[in-house]
C-alpha cells in the first residue's frame, strides 16, 4: 500500500501512545478512521485531534478481549465507512511477575488482550479487508517478542505468540495471492502510558531484590527511548514498503542484532545487567574469591 489517502483504517488502543500517533498521522495523510479503546475519554480526545486534521472519524469503546464485541465492531466499521483497508491491532497491557508464580488470573487477563485481542481483530476484519481489494494488517508485538526477559514471562509469552501468528498469517496470505498483507511490529521502549495500567506482582521484588516502586521507575525510564510519533512513522513506512517485520527504536534494533549474533547466549548478557539476587552457591564462591 503506497499511500493512505482515501483509505479507511481501524485502530485498537487508539486512545493514547502509538495508537493515537497512528491515528493522527493517518488523518494528516487523508485516511478516514475507525478507532477504538477501552478508555472512552482518551478515545474522544484522539477523535477530536484527528477530526481537526480533516479525517472522518468513528469511535467505539471496546475491550479487544471480547470476541463478539470485536466482530460487531468490524461489521459496524464497514457499515459506517463502506469498507476498511487497514487494521492496526495495537491495544495492549503490561504485567510483571516471576514465571513460576504468575497468577493464572493475571496471565489470562494479559493473554486475552495482548494475544487473543490480536486474533479476534485479525479474524473479524480479514474478510472485510479482502473485500476492499487492498488491505493490510499490522499486529503489534514487542522487543520482548524477540527475546525473553526476567519478570516478563506472561508478556513475552503473548508477544512471542503474536509474532508467530503474524508471520504465519503473512506466509499464508502470500501463498494464496490474497489482496491483503501483514506486518509484525516489534517496538522497543516507546513513551506510552502502558505502565500506568500495568500489573506488578510481589514476586518481582523477591526475584530481583528491587522494590516494586524501583521496578516501576526503571520500567518507566526504559520506555522513554522513542516517541509515539516516531514509532508511528516507522510503522507506516513499513506498511508502504510491505515489510514483513519492523523493529522500532534504536534500543530494539541493537538488542535484535545482538540476539541474532549470540543466539541463546544473549541470556547471559541480560543476567549481567538485570538486577537479581545471587544464588547462595554463587554468592559463596564470590565471597571465597574475595569478590
Amino acid at each position: 500500500m503506497k499511500q493512505f489517502k482515501n483509505k479507511v483504517a481501524a485502530i485498537t488502543g487508539a486512545g493514547s501512545g502509538i495508537g493515537r500517533a497512528l491515528a493522527l498521522n493517518l488523518a494528516q495523510a487523508g485516511c478516514d478512521l475507525a478507532i477504538s479503546d477501552i478508555n472512552g475519554d482518551n478515545l474522544a480526545e484522539t477523535a477530536k485531534l484527528a477530526e481537526a486534521a480533516g479525517a472522518r472519524v468513528t469511535t467505539t469503546s471496546l475491550d479487544v478481549a471480547d470476541r463478539d464485541a470485536v466482530y460487531a465492531w468490524a461489521d459496524d466499521v464497514v457499515q459506517q465507512h463502506g469498507r476498511v483497508n487497514l487494521l492496526f491491532n495495537n491495544a495492549g497491557v503490561a504485567h510483571a511477575a516471576a514465571a513460576e508464580t504468575a497468577s493464572l488470573e493475571d496471565f489470562h487477563w494479559l493473554m486475552n488482550i495482548n494475544f487473543w485481542g490480536v486474533v479476534h481483530g485479525t479474524q473479524a476484519f480479514l474478510p472485510h479487508l479482502r473485500a476492499s481489494g487492498e488491505g493490510h494488517i499490522v499486529n503489534v508485538s514487542s522487543l520482548f517478542g524477540l527475546i525473553g526477559m526476567p519478570t516478563q514471562a506472561t508478556y513475552c509469552a503473548a508477544k512471542f505468540a503474536v509474532r508467530g501468528y503474524t508471520e504465519t498469517l503473512r506466509m499464508e496470505l502470500d501463498m494464496e495471492g490474497a489482496p491483503v498483507s501483514a506486518t509484525c511490529v516489534h517496538p522497543g521502549g516507546v513513551a506510552t502510558g502502558i505502565n500506568q495500567s500495568s500489573r506488578i506482582d510481589s514476586s518481582v521484588e523477591k526475584l530481583t531484590g528491587v522494590s516494586l516502586d524501583s521496578h516501576k521507575r526503571r520500567a518507566e525510564k526504559m520506555i522513554q527511548t522513542t516517541t509515539p510519533e516516531r514509532a508511528a512513522q516507522i510503522i507506516l513506512d513499513a506498511v508502504k514498503r510491505d515489510a514483513r517485520r519492523v523493529v522500532v527504536g534504536p534500543d530494539a534494533r541493537a538488542i535484535d542484532k545482538l540476539a541474532r549474533l549470540l543466539g541463546s547466549g544473549y541470556q547471559a548478557l541480560v543476567l549481567r545487567r538485570y538486577p537479581h539476587k545471587k544464588a547462595p552457591a554463587q554468592a559463596q564462591v564470590e565471597q571465597s574469591n574475595g569478590i
